[in-house]
């Protein structure tokens, strides 16, 4: 049993590889954004980048920074399958689930115009934004010295593989075969 968690950017590709390692690969997909979008809609709440980002940092204080991670990891291992755990965000999450041993984070990036197009194109709830907002919202999420709130760039330099997801959809599968397959050219 694997299981693997993904970091990265806004719209940088991170459901593309869930995706495909699940189409592909047969891996069962945790996502962080479904299990807060759950507890944001038994609370009448609207599904917005605010309420998800909100929601999640209360969770993380009032229980620890890997709270959520480590919830869809015991998920995970009671699936028994390969899994992914889309969305980690904050180093407590990557420290909490390396420790478990045999965990392994990919981490995603590409142009901030080229993301921006994407999620426009993507059209989920919380896309429907200036490229400003977008650009906002990214700066908000890359840094933070709280424990319990997203530190995207903190994240991205644990991950054991990195992608910079600028080329084709092919040339992208091929890295994570590699991956999957335990070759690695791709490791830091």
């Amino acid at each position: 049993m694997k299981i693997i968690g993904i970091t990265g950017t806004l719209g940088a590709g991170k459901g593309t590889i869930v995706d495909y390692l699940v189409a592909k690969h047969g891996f069962t997909h945790f996502s962080v954004r479904g299990y807060l979008i759950g507890i944001i809609k038994a609370k009448g709440q609207e599904v917005n980048r605010d309420s998800l980002t909100h929601t999640a940092n209360e969770l993380r204080a009032n229980n620890s920074p890997s709270f959520i991670a480590e919830e869809l990891f015991k998920e995970a291992e009671k699936s028994g399958a390969n899994c992914i755990i889309e969305s980690i965000r904050t180093p407590g999450e990557v420290i909490a689930l390396k420790a478990k041993g045999g965990f392994k984070l990919l981490s995603v990036d590409t142009d901030r115009r080229i993301r921006y197009e994407r999620i426009l194109l993507r059209g989920s709830e919380t896309d429907h934004i200036s490229f400003e907002t977008f650009a906002a919202n990214e700066e908000r999420e890359m840094n933070s010295t709280d424990p319990n709130k997203q530190n995207l760039n903190a994240c991205m330099s644990q991950a054991d593989y990195h992608f910079a997801n600028n080329g084709t959809f092919e040339e992208l599968y091929q890295q994570l075969d590699q991956i999957i397959n335990d070759e690695p050219s791709n490791r830091n």
